[in-house]
């Protein structure tokens, strides 16, 4: 009877003599980095990456965050072809055009932001998505001149701007170059801004430098992911600086809203309905 030689997939051999097997698990399961919980990965996913426990919000990249937001996993991506050059022939551990290779050729993408078009709760919208796996989401040049099509995307057609962050801040590879693009995409939201465009900037784990300097902290709404750490220099830094102990919580986005630096800390599972609710009142219904 041939099915009984059938290979098993979730099996291997660790004793072919024996015929002992060991079930692989690796990859399976994922422990919570807050309460400790296992969780099955497919039940991790199908929430949204939140601890089913204690609601912890793990870490998505760029795509996975992209598909959470719009409707039926559905949107146009642009300038896709954008790759950073190496204006500084930077080293460090090793030379910034082989870091640049090896990121494209692992995550797939050719640099930290996907920018793209759909729909929410049936609204147009354009949203930019920094991915942390990039180089730490880091913003160089590529990444400041794709935020800033996708803002004069946003003004042309007079649909709102969403901007996910998730970033260690300006690309020092880059330099001033990097630097540049602060004030590039300030300068392009400022048309929006007198166009009465909406614009809505979420930060997430970890939102920090640069960024935070500039569009992070220049929404109509801002607006950040529980537990997320925003900050311009890190909390190590600002205690070896000024010599005290921080206060608990210090950074995290609940802290934040606390102390009237942000509007809302918005969980995962309510950040459609949330970005829905908050676009009805800036431009009204959406009309049929």
């Amino acid at each position: 009877m041939s099915w009984w030689s059938r290979p098993r997939p979730n099996l291997e051999k660790t004793n072919p003599e024996q015929g002992e097997h060991k079930v692989r698990t690796e990859g399976l399961w994922l422990k919570c980095d807050e309460c400790g919980q296992v969780i099955w990965k497919k039940d991790l996913e199908k929430n949204l990456n939140v601890c089913p426990k204690c609601e912890f919000h793990f870490k998505i990249d760029a795509e996975t965050r992209l598909k959470i937001l719009f409707d039926d996993e559905q949107f146009e991506e642009f300038d896709k072809s954008l790759m950073s050059t190496d204006p500084l022939e930077f080293v460090d551990s090793k030379p910034y055009k082989d870091r640049l290779r090896s990121m494209q050729k692992n995550l797939g993408r050719p640099d930290a932001v996907i920018t793209a078009r759909g729909k929410i709760k049936g609204r147009f919208v354009q949203v930019c998505s920094l991915d942390l796996k990039f180089i730490g989401g880091s913003m160089g040049s590529v990444v400041g001149e794709k935020i800033t099509r996708a803002v004069e995307r946003s003004l042309a057609s007079k649909e709102p701007l969403v901007i996910v962050s998730a970033s260690g801040g300006a690309r020092m590879q880059e330099g001033m170059v990097s630097l540049m693009q602060l004030a590039k995409i300030s300068s392009a939201l400022m048309l929006l801004d007198e166009a009465a465009i909406p614009y809505i900037s979420l930060m997430t784990d970890p939102t920090t430098g640069g960024v935070t300097a500039s569009f992070a902290m220049l929404g109509d709404l801002n607006i950040g992911e529980p537990g997320a750490l925003i900050g311009f220099a890190g909390p190590r830094v600002i205690e070896q600086t000024i010599r005290q102990k921080l206060p608990a919580g210090f950074q995290r986005s609940e802290f934040l809203v606390a102390h009237g630096f942000l509007d809302a800390v918005v969980k995962r599972s309510e950040l459609r309905d949330y970005l829905a609710r908050a676009f009805d009142f800036f431009c009204g219904p959406i009309k049929n």
